[in-house]
């Protein structure tokens, strides 16, 4: 007798299904594999969801009380344990944050039960892992892999951990829902240019982004800056009334369709610190729309070629920033150039082509 295939079984754990880069891979991810016959289950610490995503949810966030105490705590760690032990996973892939130590200790060496794979989103390898190599090593070197999102991603962990198990698989792009919601009506009466990201922290700069905006030809031609994302935009404001911008910047605030903005702005602009692999290219490039980024760690050297889909500018040079959105409006032939090629430069990001490396990584093999 021919037994049937094993239907294969994956967890994938992430703080929430929404607003996050690494929370919105979680959810491109699951409609990926489910559509290859994978069952899903979508195990998420914060009860917000608003990304699209195939499987099934486990809410933990609706246990968690206000206090957040020891006790709440362990008690969602109890039922995460409970649960990976009673649906005997063939993988858990791993999106969260992970920086409290004795936790993750816990996590990764008594409560996940199967091969686990831990993602790293962002060039601060710090939010993912200790600084102490040798805890580094006991919680990750067991592990069946270590996602870097880039080779200077996989390479800093190497050289700062010495793991022996990581790997680079690239962020993934769903052109399908991009596609779906970018054609939805956008009612703004003002061309502009467009930065998205929570400004809760500083790493985006916004603050400075507004600075060279303010320095560039974009205000005298009427081309607007619009900020998208969450975080206290008082001071932001204010940069924008000292640099007499204030009737050209527009916040507004987190959006659960950004595509239909990008898809109008003329370009979008990425001005932070350091990223991880910051979805917002590729969203953009997606949308048709170029892109004027930093050259920072890490991320934009992988998607943007520099004067074909956008332009990557010296990294932390503000001056040199501005010149380039200049040279993004001026320049008519180079802007249309860009723009032509956005949308093609995506493909080794495409959904099916990352999901594939991620069943090659397992192992998996679809009929």
């Amino acid at each position: 007798m021919i037994l049937p295939n094993k239907k294969h079984k994956i967890a994938l754990i992430g703080y929430r299904l929404s607003a996050g880069g690494s929370d919105k891979v979680m959810a491109n991810l699951s409609v990926f594999f489910e559509s290859k016959g994978i069952e899903i289950h979508n195990i998420i610490v914060i009860d917000e969801v608003s990304f699209p995503y195939a499987g099934k949810l486990v809410n933990l966030g609706l246990l968690k009380n206000e206090s957040n105490g020891i006790i709440n705590k362990g008690k969602r760690l109890i039922a995460l344990q409970k649960y990976l032990k009673a649906n005997n996973f063939d993988f858990i892939i791993d999106f969260r944050f992970r920086t409290k130590v004795f936790q993750e200790l816990i996590i990764s060496r008594l409560i996940y039960n199967t091969k686990t794979i831990f993602t790293v989103h962002s060039f601060l390898i710090d939010h993912y892992m200790p600084r102490n190599s040798w805890l580094t090593r006991l919680m990750y070197n067991h592990c069946y892999a270590n996602v870097a999102l880039v080779d200077q991603m996989q390479g800093l962990i190497v050289k700062t951990h010495q793991l022996q198990n990581v790997v680079t698989i690239a962020n993934p792009i769903n052109t399908q829902e991009i596609d779906e919601k970018s054609n939805e009506e956008e009612l703004l009466p003002f061309d502009y240019c467009i930065a998205i990201g929570q400004f809760e922290n500083p790493i985006k700069q916004f603050d400075k982004l507004i600075v060279s905006y303010a320095n560039s030809v974009l205000p005298e031609k009427k081309i607007h800056l619009l900020i998208l994302g969450n975080g206290d935009r008082n001071t932001l404001e204010s940069v924008a009334k000292e640099n007499k911008v204030e009737d050209f910047v527009r916040f507004l605030g987190y959006q659960e369709n950004p595509y239909k903005y990008l898809k109008k702005a003329k370009f979008l602009t990425l001005s932070s610190k350091n990223e991880g692999m910051p979805n917002v290219i590729l969203e953009s490039l997606a949308c048709h729309t170029p892109v004027v980024s930093f050259n920072c760690s890490s991320g934009p050297s992988a998607m943007i070629l520099d004067r074909e889909n956008g332009l990557l500018v010296e990294d932390q040079n503000f001056n040199k920033l501005t010149a380039a959105m200049n040279e993004m409006v001026i320049d008519e032939t180079l802007y249309k150039h860009c723009k032509q090629n956005a949308a093609n430069s995506i493909k080794p990001f495409l959904l099916a082509v990352i999901g594939q490396q991620w069943l090659d990584l397992m192992k998996i093999n679809i009929e």
